[in-house]
């Protein structure tokens, strides 16, 4: 064989060794493959190796089965009470069927990109100014529920959309920082009027409990002091009793010696009327003379007979 045939028939192998690896196909995890034969749909290819008829097949799209991020620019809305706004979005789609997203739209980002901003017109259209600020979640899902349905027939799942930024004009971000600013005001004022309020009833409770307790400390002295005096008049009165009791007893101790010494009659009744006169000293004490000498001598007897019994006792 010539080297001619030889370089041929090696640049042949190499060729066939070319087209051969050229059909043999690997498709990635989270990847899908879409196959045309002579231009029409044939199948879609899954994660694996996969071989293609040369000349005959082809793969016409590698389609991404990841969730996807795509971030809109700002879009100018207006709001019901007519304020004209930019908005931004980002949207969160992932492509559940390549088929669909092969052959459904021409280009589906810029379709999502449209019919986004489509979508928040209407939606934003139906909200005053207030409404929309605060209302962020609400109009999240109204939009989600409303490009999922759209985007169905195109192969694509919104799983969610989240409003980026909300920039209101000029104009009313400073009417919105004076407001919040006055708002941030009053909540001062009114938090330091309840403070002082407070204060003053904290005060004034105070004040309350101390006059209470003022009030039963001097009830409780008043009551010490007049237990004292009481205490005091019964042991006044206990030892004046006391003390008239021993004088009435030295009297009659007197008389006895008297009498045991052989005193007579006169002597005996002249000290029993000093012993009347030393009784008659007492506060509660009356004494009456008889007016005769006779009632004397017979008084005398008597209060001899009362020493006689207190002796016998």
């Amino acid at each position: 064989m010539s080297p001619v045939a030889i370089i041929i028939l090696l640049l042949v192998v190499m060729i066939a060794i070319t087209i051969v690896i050229s059909c043999i196909k690997i498709v990635p995890q989270a990847n899908a493959f879409i196959l045309e034969r002579l231009g029409a749909y044939k199948e879609t290819w899954s994660t694996g190796v996969h071989f293609k008829v040369p000349f005959i097949e082809r793969v016409a799209m590698r389609v991404n089965l990841k969730e996807q991020v795509v971030d809109f620019p700002p879009q100018p809305v207006i709001t019901k009470d007519n304020v004209t706004m930019r908005i931004d979005t980002v949207v969160f789609f992932q492509i559940t069927d390549p088929k669909l997203y092969a052959y459904g739209v021409e280009n589906p980002i810029m379709a999502i990109e449209n019919l986004t901003a489509t979508t928040l017109r209407n939606v934003i259209g139906e909200m005053e100014l207030d409404e929309t600020l605060t209302s962020r979640e609400i109009i999240n899902t109204k939009m989600r529920a409303a490009l999922d349905m759209a985007t169905d027939p195109w192969g694509i799942k919104v799983n969610r959309v989240e409003l980026k930024n909300i920039m209101p004009p000029t104009a009313i971000q400073d009417a919105m920082e004076k407001q919040m600013k006055a708002e941030r005001e009053r909540r001062e004022a009114i938090l330091i009027a309840e403070g002082e309020k407070k204060s003053t009833i904290l005060i004034a409770e105070g004040k309350k409990e101390s006059a209470i307790l003022d009030a039963e400390a001097e009830k409780q002295a008043a009551i010490l002091r007049a237990e004292a005096e009481k205490e005091k008049m019964i042991r006044e009165a206990e030892g004046e009793a006391e003390a008239i009791l021993k004088v009435h007893q030295a009297n009659a101790q007197g008389l006895q010696y008297l009498k045991e010494a052989g005193a007579d009659e006169a002597v005996l009744t002249l000290k029993s009327l000093e012993a009347l006169a030393t009784l008659a000293n007492g506060k509660a004490t009356k004494i009456i003379v008889p007016s005769d000498l006779q009632g004397i001598a017979s008084l005398a007897t008597t209060f001899k007979e009362v020493v006689s019994d207190d002796k016998k006792q």
